[in-house]
């Protein structure tokens, strides 16, 4: 009999260094302390984090889900549970903005595991050097040379298309009111990535971004993808992968990129003993985090980590190389009804980035939708302050 039930993510990077740890943790009793359960990556975007919270003592969640999660009452804080030495160590030593996007009201809801954000990615024998700018990457497809692509399944056209705004100086808004787009920015963004889109293979719109990476490493026919959550089990072995800061609006500005990465949230359905809070803050020390981490496929939270000489060398360098674009990511709203308005605002725009339209009318009507979509959440959002 187990004691608890986690729930992860099916990738070697989700679900290998937990299943080694709890493989060897046992309770008082000799039991395994914890089992943990897989569901796919669509799953672990878009599932209802109220229901997996119904059967899961622990869920490894990215930080969109919090708004879903506190309206349903179903996380602990785990400021509350971990010692406070753990809590301010994580807070200063996560990369990027890591701790603060499951930071809410002032209470840290998930330790932050993995860390993750969009970077850009290329075959090194098709293209030598990553473009700097948006409007290289535009040359560069346009002049067809190199087959560029553009990662646009799932909720991925909505991030694409918020990290481009955020480049451009417009971050996207974090709460409903007054439109998640600066319409104008955005309508500019949209057709940027529309002349893009248009000119890439027609069957990588529909490929998530592992399928993304493992189509560009196995039949080499996409050179470059600008913008495609970072995944470290790509850049290294046959075939590896160069990963390479995000593009940025000008050369040696800021890389337009959204966060993503996972937390280990505890549900209000369990009590945490001390043995099961032991063994995964032992998740965090920066030991493990640089050794027994990455040894079983996982990706590091901590900066010590991501700077470190063998993790890198095993890596080829591919946390030293996209560093700036994770230290100055941004992070989405955390608000109810967020996670199934980024699926839907996700279609609208993949469906206008690949249709017909002139791109500029596109991007104008596009645009309009999402922002009216996003702000029809405040209803959601004071339903659950009330």
């Amino acid at each position: 009999m187990t004691g608890y039930l986690g729930l992860t993510w099916d990738h070697p990077r989700g679900r290998h260094a937990l299943e080694a740890a709890a493989a060897a943790t046992t309770d008082a009793a000799g039991r395994p302390l914890i089992e943990w359960h897989v569901h796919s990556l669509e799953g672990f975007e878009s599932a209802p984090i109220g229901e997996l919270a119904e059967r899961y003592d622990v869920i490894v969640l990215d930080h969109p889900h919090l708004g879903d999660a506190l309206a349903a009452g179903a996380l602990r804080p785990v400021d509350e549970l971990f010692p406070a030495e753990l809590v301010a160590r994580l807070r200063a030593d996560t990369v990027g903005p890591s701790a603060a996007s499951y930071t809410v009201d002032g209470s840290l809801w998930a330790l932050p595991l993995d860390a993750a954000t969009q970077v850009s990615v290329r075959v090194p024998e098709l293209l030598d050097a990553a473009p700097a700018t948006w409007h290289e990457v535009a040359a560069l497809a346009e002049a067809g040379v190199a087959r560029v692509a553009l990662s646009l399944a799932g909720p991925h056209a909505l991030l694409t298309l918020m990290s481009v705004c955020a480049a451009f100086g417009h971050e996207p808004a974090t709460e409903p009111g007054t439109g998640l787009l600066d319409a104008e920015a955005g309508a500019a963004a949209f057709e940027l990535l529309a002349g893009i889109a248009r000119r890439a293979p027609a069957d990588t719109a529909e490929l998530n971004p592992i399928d993304l990476l493992e189509r560009m490493r196995s039949r080499r026919d996409l050179a470059y993808v600008p913008l495609v959550y970072g995944y470290v089990n790509s850049a290294s072995g046959p075939g590896a992968l160069a990963f390479d800061d995000a593009p940025a609006a000008t050369a040696g500005g800021r890389p337009g990129s959204t966060i993503g990465g996972t937390g280990i949230a505890i549900t209000t359905r369990s009590t945490p003993d001390r043995a099961l809070l032991d063994h995964l803050a032992g998740l965090f020390d920066p030991a493990a985090q640089a050794g027994f981490i990455p040894e079983h496929d996982g990706q590091p939270s901590l900066r010590s980590a991501w700077t470190d000489d063998a993790v890198n060398a095993a890596s080829g360098d591919f946390y030293r190389r996209t560093l700036t674009t994770i230290e100055g990511s941004w992070v989405r709203p955390r608000v109810a009804g967020y996670t199934a308005f980024q699926s839907e605002a996700s279609a609208i725009l993949r469906d206008a980035l690949l249709g017909d339209a002139p791109p500029a009318a596109a991007g104008v009507d596009a645009i309009d939708a999402v922002n009216a979509r996003f702000d029809a959440l405040a209803s959601l959002t004071e339903r659950s302050h009330a």
